[in-house]
């Protein structure tokens, strides 16, 4: 296979894996935000602000308005340490319990 095909396949794939990592941490932190509430910081802030990190769109977005030249690759390494590092909270630091349920319908997912 030629290089310039490779590297044409290998950025869609880049990009592909940086959108969904956009959808599913970022959403998906955004999601457990709006459920548990903001506290404790284990709630969902790390996956979110990885996956806004991860969004293909930021260093441009961060060029415009900051006139800041961010690499995209390090961007992808700080999403990375982001989740990690929200992984070795939640290790350190888990979540309180759920509180008890006043009602069948409002019960907790177990």
């Amino acid at each position: 296979m030629p290089a310039k095909p490779l590297a044409a396949s290998l950025r869609f794939l880049a990009l592909a894996a940086a959108w969904f990592w956009t959808l599913l941490a970022g959403v998906g932190g955004f999601v457990l935000l709006l459920r548990l509430g903001p506290w404790p910081l284990t709630n969902g802030w790390f996956a979110m602000f990885s996956g806004l990190l991860a969004c293909p769109l930021l260093p441009r977005v961060l060029e415009r308005t900051f006139r800041v030249h961010v690499r995209w690759a390090a961007l992808l390494a700080a999403s990375v340490a982001m989740m990690a590092a929200g992984r070795i909270a939640v290790a350190l630091y888990p979540p309180p319990p759920a509180p008890p349920a006043k009602s069948k319908i409002w019960q907790y997912l177990e």
